[in-house]
């Protein structure tokens, strides 16, 4: 996994899937993403609120049209369904977000149907930022973790917060084992990243997964004697990546 960022939106906003579906499905055809978004395709009241707006989205997103993440991510978000891209969104938003990836543990290790406790989720910020936070900040952040997983699909309920778990398919774990793969993670590695930990499923059903992914052609998989190799030639080809 890459070097954390020393950014978090989660100060502040969510992943904004809705303000993001807008700027990608706008912006998909011409790559105008930036454009896009200085020119209020989400509907902002504000200058300011689309500064904001804007500045926010590109640090979880990017939207440069020369990384391969951002390639993927296109590519993904242009063959699937609302349901898979809102998926695509988070696992995506967790690379780029520290406080993000950190919850990763409190979603993951929730039983379904079990409260995903907001004091839960402070408690985890604290023992990674000990008193860097104001209790009505850490709150604040918080809750604004506990809706990107909203968003997503692993919590439910406007008020109690339940865990649930969100239909993945093998595209969403063919988009997060590449974005593993272009961040240097090789067999069992890419099972263990962030990426793939997001998704909160039991490694078997991951295999399954991996292994409807190469009946499609999305990735190569192979699991041995206790040895994974996953790659990704034919994709990487076709989205036109510079990875190796």
């Amino acid at each position: 996994m890459k070097d954390r960022k020393p950014n978090t939106v989660h100060t502040a906003r969510t992943i904004m899937f809705l303000e993001l579906s807008k700027v990608m499905n706008f912006s998909l055809e011409k790559d105008n993403y930036l454009e896009s978004m200085e020119n209020n395709v989400f509907g902002k009241k504000s200058q300011n609120g689309i500064k904001q707006t804007s500045t926010f989205l590109a640090l979880l997103y990017s939207f440069d049209i020369k990384s391969d993440h951002f390639k993927v991510f296109k590519y993904f978000w242009s063959i699937s369904d609302e349901n898979e891209k809102v998926l695509f969104s988070l696992v995506y938003a967790v690379r780029n977000d520290y406080l993000l990836q950190e919850s990763i543990p409190v979603v993951s290790k929730c039983r379904i149907g079990d409260k995903v406790e907001i004091e839960q989720i402070e408690k985890n910020i604290q023992q990674y930022h000990q008193h860097r936070f104001t209790p009505k900040t850490l709150r604040s952040v918080a809750q604004n973790i506990a809706s990107s997983w909203k968003q997503a699909g692993f919590i439910v309920g406007k008020v109690k917060n339940i865990r649930s778990q969100p239909e993945i398919t093998y595209k969403v774990v063919a988009f997060a084992m590449l974005l593993s793969y272009l961040d240097g993670n090789r067999g069992d590695f890419i099972f263990n990243s962030e990426c793939i930990r997001a998704l909160c499923l039991g490694e078997s059903h991951l295999r399954d997964l991996a292994i409807e992914a190469s009946q499609r052609d999305f990735l190569k998989y192979q699991f041995a004697g206790n040895v994974t190799a996953i790659s990704f030639d034919q994709l990487i080809s076709k989205i036109g990546l510079n990875a190796i």
